[in-house]
């Protein structure tokens, strides 16, 4: 093979790979859906809902009301969380209440 045609076939396949890891993240969101309140300190998946940090890993406390991971659709509510940072704070409320 000469050098023109490796160049071109190490090129396409760049190309092939950007394009699929490109493609592949939107599709994995797709089944996924923001779970507020289950990430352990330090597993958070991005900036929390309250805006002090901005960062994945960032927060400091298990079970934060305004932290969250992604989930596949449908299992957040049954794993204790909320799909926003207010009904996670409501949950959270609740268990307190019934732990007194």
């Amino acid at each position: 093979m000469n050098k023109q045609a490796l160049l071109r076939t190490a090129f396409a396949s760049v190309l092939a790979v950007t394009a699929t890891s490109a493609v592949m993240p939107a599709y994995a969101q797709a089944a996924k859906e923001k779970c507020f309140g289950i990430a352990k300190a330090g597993q958070n998946d991005c900036a929390n809902a309250s805006g002090t940090h901005s960062c994945a890993g960032q927060n400091k406390v298990d079970m934060a009301p305004d932290e969250w991971k992604y989930v596949a659709k449908g299992t957040c509510e049954k794993m204790g969380g909320g799909l926003t940072a207010d009904a996670a704070k409501k949950m959270a409320d609740k268990k307190m209440m019934e732990k007194k």
